[in-house]
């Protein structure tokens, strides 16, 4: 039948998942943390920016609690050892 408006056989298998923010961020960083640009582009691609920036954000607040508890010490004090800067003054 010419014309026909007969659906395409959907592929076997599980559908994949879409990515969530969450997906985008974890994969971004992690590719960051090794600089690996392919990786870091693909991540970027899942999300838009605004959502990729929501993420990494909320991973950073997460890792920076997670830190200080493990640590005893304050979240100003994990996220300033990170980055490198001298301890804050009082």
């Amino acid at each position: 039948m010419i014309g026909s408006a007969e659906p395409a056989p959907a592929p076997a298998g599980p559908r994949p998942r879409p990515h969530n923010v969450f997906d985008a961020a974890a994969a971004y960083v992690a590719a960051s943390a090794v600089d690996d640009e392919d990786a870091m582009d693909e991540a970027s691609s899942w999300v838009s920016p605004e959502a990729l920036s929501f993420g990494v954000n909320e991973l950073a607040c997460r890792a920076v609690l997670t830190l200080s508890r493990e640590r005893g010490v304050g979240p100003d004090v994990v996220a300033r050892e990170l980055l490198g800067l001298p301890a804050s003054r009082p």
